[in-house]
């Protein structure tokens, strides 16, 4: 989601509680479109980042440094003149819009005290950060937005400051009930939608929220509502509101499978079916969230060419595959031409010359059938032409059988690549996967005097509840690695049945698997179906065995294994109870 008003309201409170008071010890404008304000409170120091991005506005303490342009920007400069060294004075909110403003207390070049403002707005694509003196007139902005852009309002030099209300929505910290009902009551739309477009500040996240909390459904409209079920709903958004007011905020993360799905500075109790991470402040949950969704995002482009390469070889070896099945479909029929063969030369003895066909009892089955015959051919060479066809299918069977095989092994093959790719996190793995694929002769292999790129990147590795080391492949190489030289003969070997996936080893430390809990088994089971192609099913079967019992096929691709007896489960894909461990 967005920085909805609410997030800001957990922001400013951040703010106070950091640097209320603070002096601005440095100015930075790492991007044309942020700031980075370095703020020193006492002894602590602290790096205020904030962005008018159009697709991506924030605004949160880091204690990370961004790299900045050799020549300061001439806004960048502008600050530093005027409120480089100025004191924090205080942070502000207007109701529960999307703004933020920092009043600032500095000399200027005569002594005298002065106050000026920055104010971030933070707005999707109409974000700015806009720095005005005490009568709120605009000094300056990081983006100037002159009438021929916007016919609402201004933002140069020289113009006067002021919030446009476009969307006549209402502050939902001061609505009444009155207010509340006849606002939403002009809304023929559903209640979700009617709430987050009549308040300002409320994202369709809360929106949702609220109505789940109020125990409504969220499509229906506020005119079909009875009136107990009116008061109840205001009556929620009210003690969400005076949440917000009182400070009482949850920053928190919402995970879908470790991705990251949705962050919120007040509890989601729509969401919890999603595993949900607390922080101690908003700051950290926006830095992580977006550093988690741009390190996918980054992992997904630079994975795009082998994700490409991947699917058109599977897409190839789909329609050989297709083709083949049909050809060998049509290679069913060989062995009635082979018994029509042993019928003629059975029964042809009493054949009249010119005859057309041979009707005979086949006694294979039983039945009477008739045979078309040439009938300017002897019976010998009636019966000499049918076994000649059920010579030639016969090979061709035998040779598309041996090539189905192949097509098929290369069809799983390059689906359990497809899974590596889901399954990479960071550079290190996709570098692997690419080395993989130039052993499989997918990639071009190297010149002569290319050089080898280190790999660095490990198998996964966890702790489960009860102190046993789990581990888990990220590709083929890895699950080689980890079946064929890091797991001893007792140890336990768990796959999803049938589908590709990552080969999980249980190290059971010489234990037998009688004597192992109950839960580690479960543990182990979710990791494996986690980390297949069933990632997103409810349910997933899930072969484990010792792995003794898992054996190598010569000539198979990496990672391919085989074996026979072994025991099945059904389990969820799930991380709950395991601790990631960093090797």
């Amino acid at each position: 989601m967005a920085l909805d008003g609410i997030a800001i309201a957990c922001m400013a409170k951040e703010i106070k509680e950091r640097i209320a008071g603070g002096r601005i010890t440095k100015i930075a404008q790492p991007e044309s479109d942020a700031l980075m304000l370095t703020i020193k409170n006492q002894k602590d120091a602290w790096k205020l980042f904030l962005s008018a991005g159009a697709s991506l506005p924030l605004v949160y303490f880091t204690e990370q440094s961004k790299p900045n342009p050799m020549t300061a920007p001439g806004f960048c400069m502008l600050l530093r003149k005027h409120i480089g060294g100025g004191r924090i004075l205080s942070v502000s909110q207007p109701g529960l819009e999307r703004i933020l403003i920092l009043e600032i207390e500095h000399l200027n070049e005569m002594g005298d005290i002065c106050r000026k403002k920055l104010i971030g707005e933070f707005m999707g694509k109409h974000s700015n950060l806009i720095f005005c003196d005490e009568n709120d007139t605009i000094i300056d902005s990081i983006k100037h937005i002159p009438l021929s852009v916007s016919s609402v309002r201004e933002v140069l030099p020289g113009r006067p400051y002021f919030i446009p209300d476009t969307m006549q929505k209402k502050n939902p910290l001061t609505v009444t009930e009155e207010e509340f009902f006849s606002v939403l009551a002009e809304k023929p739309t559903t209640l979700s939608k009617a709430l987050y477009t009549s308040f300002t500040g409320l994202s369709p996240v809360m929106a949702e929220e609220i109505c789940h909390l109020s125990s409504l459904d969220s499509r229906v409209s506020f005119v079909e509502l009875t009136e107990p079920e009116r008061i109840h709903l205001s009556g929620t958004f009210r003690r969400r509101m005076e949440d917000v007011e009182k400070g009482a905020f949850t920053p928190c993360i919402f995970y879908d499978r470790q991705i990251p799905f949705e962050f919120s500075a007040l509890p989601l109790s729509h969401l919890d079916a999603y595993e949900r991470q607390d922080f101690p402040s908003i700051s950290e949950v926006l830095e992580t969230y977006y550093a988690s969704r741009e390190a996918i995002v980054r992992i997904r482009q630079k994975s795009a060419e082998l994700r490409h390469m991947v699917q058109t070889a599977l897409e190839r070896n789909r329609k050989k595959y297709d083709l083949q099945a049909r050809q060998l479909k049509d290679t069913e029929k060989r062995d009635k031409f082979r018994i029509y063969g042993e019928l003629i030369n059975t029964y042809g003895y009493g054949l009249e010359p010119g005859e057309k066909t041979l009707t005979a009892l086949n006694y294979y089955t039983n039945e009477t059938v008739t045979i078309p015959l040439d009938n300017t051919m002897t019976p010998q060479e009636n019966a000499k032409k049918y076994f000649d066809r059920y010579g030639k299918l016969k090979r061709t069977f035998e040779a598309l059988t041996e090539l189905i095989r192949e097509t098929k092994e290369e069809i799983d093959y390059l689906d359990s690549v497809s899974s590596a790719l889901d399954i990479a996190v960071e550079e290190a793995d996709l570098i692997q996967i690419r080395e993989e694929l130039r052993e499989a002769g997918f990639v071009k292999k190297r010149g002569p005097k290319e050089k080898r790129t280190k790999i660095t990147s490990v198998p996964l590795h966890f702790l489960s509840s009860d102190g046993y080391h789990l581990y888990v492949g990220k590709n083929n190489l890895q699950n080689e690695e980890l079946t064929f030289h890091l797991a001893s003969g007792n140890d336990l070997w768990f796959h999803a049945k049938g589908i590709p996936g990552s080969h999980v080893i249980v190290k059971t430390e010489g234990k037998s698997k009688e004597s192992l809990p109950d839960r580690l088994f479960e543990e182990a089971a979710g990791l494996a179906a986690y980390y297949s192609k069933g990632q997103s099913n409810d349910k997933v079967e899930i072969d484990y065995v010792e792995k003794k019992q898992v054996k190598k096929v010569n000539g198979a691709r990496p990672g391919f294994v085989i074996y026979h007896t072994n025991y099945s489960m059904v389990a969820s894909p799930s991380l709950s109870g395991l601790t990631k461990l960093e090797d």
